[in-house]
């Protein structure tokens, strides 16, 4: 089994950054890539950006590219999302998952493991 334990969301301010990190842990070895999603209240849940567990490969959300980082601490089973330049439409819950490679990793089906969600806000 996998389990995730999300940390890291809160309060901040537009144009602001804040830092998710998602820890891994179980069965460690059936991990294939690590995603972030996200939900606003009505909405949808959306792919954020996912990472291979060997961290050779990253992918992003264009709504997201060139503010939001994935990077993985592999000592500590760790996958981090930086987020800059942060703007009130990325409020949302945000979940972590871990995938087993069935797919392109941007799709929530592809994900059987998920975090409990940690909520973000963004202020204008």
């Amino acid at each position: 089994q996998v389990q995730l334990v999300e940390s890291g969301g809160g309060l901040v301010q537009a144009g602001g950054s804040l830092r998710l990190s998602c820890t891994v842990s179980g069965r460690t070895s059936n991990i294939w890539s690590v995603g972030w999603f996200r939900q606003a209240p009505g909405k949808e849940r959306d792919f954020v950006a996912h990472i291979s567990w060997t961290a050779r490969t990253t992918y992003y959300a264009d709504s997201v590219k060139g503010r939001f980082t994935i990077s993985r601490e592999n000592a500590k089973n760790t996958v981090n999302l930086q987020m800059s330049s942060l703007k009130p439409e990325d409020t949302a819950v945000y979940y972590c998952a871990a995938g087993v490679g069935l797919g392109f990793g941007d799709s929530s089906g592809e994900y059987p493991y998920w975090g409990q969600g940690t909520q973000v806000t963004v202020s204008s």
